[in-house]
């Protein structure tokens, strides 16, 4: 493998560059007229155009993609996350055009791809399952009787959904059919499929997932768990490796069990499995993401492993080159999403232009980045603009170690979600581990943050007052 197109933009795209360069394989980057100057088409040894600024004028167009590659004489395309990561078709035309896919094959990303196929693809692994129906429906009376037979509160699930996309909560029998009905129109608009299934709905759940690795010679393995309960939205933006509530014992059971989900649809490449950790520590099965996660970088670094160096070999074709048993949990890594989101104003996206944008540096901090001083953020993708990450020893160290990166990373010109991060990381309920995927609708309000952020420049005041007037008194003691 001589040279890889990145079928992506902003910081993933980098993040696989700079492997690809380490491992001496030259890259190609692909581009929408918006994202012209971007640092990642920059950073590629070679660039293309591909189409205009919206992501199905550029990104999204496969079969384009394709052939710029076969154009540029590529041997791989990477997708990345997003855009066409976990597109089957997309990754099967990949195959048929003699490329190498960086993932898995198209029918394990099918498989996958839809929840119901899922569950029915790993039922014979005896891997746990929230209690609910394992068939896609539209008819309100049989969800009813479904309901009244697991039990109140339920979850009515888009089955070909994701991004928290067609998800309501029912609580009570007579909010079915409205709740119903509104998640099959929320499906159909976002992803043109209105079945959903019924589940149970676990009440208080920590969101835990196990990243695996399969090589094409039968050898899969887990690179332990990333906890990602403080979402908004049902979307991660603080994820932690390793969490804080699993014993030595629910690891290895919960490892194993992904390793079955990955040998259910033979996969090939990385991925992740997502579970449900109820109150009382039982795991359940969500679903799996058949591509490289956005919080892989914390994974990296308690295990010291490069995830995407370890796409390419296996996508080479080689043996994984580490055994379960080599692995082992060093410190503690935390990684916070830095959107453009305006957290005072319920994180709608903050366009605008990076004014001032300085990111922190030293010793345990990680910036994947994607932007530039003095860059516009585009309206057309996803507002993320950075993964600030940090390393510690123990948890308290990388808490700690992420509060003073935020205080010195700078951004003017745009809100983000550095001042949520910050609330998250000085919360009682997040320092002391307990916590679950309801965080921000039980502890965070815009107005919290506004009321620290008064208190802050309160006692800046202060202090700033005290240094004045002990200057002025030196200044006026006689020197003789």
């Amino acid at each position: 493998m001589k040279k890889i197109l990145v079928a992506n933009r902003g910081e993933i795209a980098i993040r696989v560059m700079k492997t690809a360069k380490k491992m001496g394989i030259k890259t190609v980057a692909v581009y929408s007229t918006v994202d012209r100057d971007a640092p990642h088409v920059k950073f590629a040894d070679e660039a293309v155009c591909i189409g205009e600024a919206p992501s199905n004028q550029s990104y999204l167009l496969g079969s384009k993609i394709i052939e710029v590659a076969m154009q540029l004489d590529a041997d791989a395309i990477h997708p990345g996350y997003g855009f066409l990561s976990e597109n089957a078709d997309f990754a099967e035309e990949v195959e048929k055009n003699n490329l190498i896919f960086i993932g898995p094959k198209s029918k394990a990303i099918q498989i996958m791809g839809s929840k119901l196929a899922a569950k029915d693809a790993v039922k014979a692994y005896d891997i746990p399952m929230v209690p609910g129906i394992d068939e896609a429906i539209t008819d309100t009376d049989k969800a009813k009787a479904i309901a009244k037979d697991i039990g109140f509160p339920i979850l009515i699930k888009a089955s070909a959904g994701g991004g928290g996309k067609g998800m309501r909560i029912v609580e009570k029998e007579e909010d079915l059919e409205s709740q119903m009905q509104r998640a099959i129109s929320e499906a159909t608009s976002a992803f043109g499929d209105g079945s959903v299934f019924i589940e149970k709905y676990v009440a208080s759940p920590r969101h835990i997932e196990i990243q695996i690795m399969a090589d094409s010679h039968g050898n899969v393995i887990h690179l332990f768990e990333r906890e990602c309960s403080v979402q908004r939205r049902h979307q991660k933006v603080v994820e932690e490796a390793p969490s804080s509530v699993l014993t030595p014992k629910l690891r290895s059971k919960m490892g194993e069990a992904a390793v079955k989900v990955a040998k259910a649809c033979d996969y090939l490449g990385a991925g992740t499995v997502e579970f449900l950790l109820d109150e009382n520590h039982n795991f359940y099965f969500l679903e799996m993401n058949t591509r490289l996660q956005v919080e892989h970088p914390v994974t990296e670094l308690i295990t010291g492993v490069d995830l995407v160096a370890l796409q390419i070999k296996v996508a080479r074709g080689e043996k994984l080159p580490i055994a379960q048993g080599d692995l082992k949990i060093k410190g503690h890594a935390l990684e916070l999403r830095v959107y453009a989101e305006d957290p005072l104003n319920d994180f709608l996206p903050s366009v605008g232009r990076l004014d001032v944008y300085q990111i922190p540096v030293g010793e345990g901090i990680r910036v994947d980045n994607g932007f530039e001083e003095g860059m516009d953020i585009p309206i057309y993708y996803d507002p993320m603009l950075a993964k600030l990450i940090t390393y510690g020893n123990t948890r308290e160290e990388a808490i700690l170690l992420m509060i003073k990166a935020i205080s010195e990373y700078k951004v003017e010109g745009v809100q983000t979600t550095l001042t949520f991060g910050k609330f998250v990381c000085e919360h009682e309920a997040f320092t002391s581990g307990h916590f679950d995927t309801h965080f921000v609708k039980k502890y965070y309000s815009a107005e919290k943050i506004q009321t620290n952020t008064a208190q802050e420049a309160k006692i800046a005041a202060i202090v700033a007052m005290k240094h004045y007037l002990k200057d002025q008194q030196t200044l006026r003691i006689p020197t003789h």
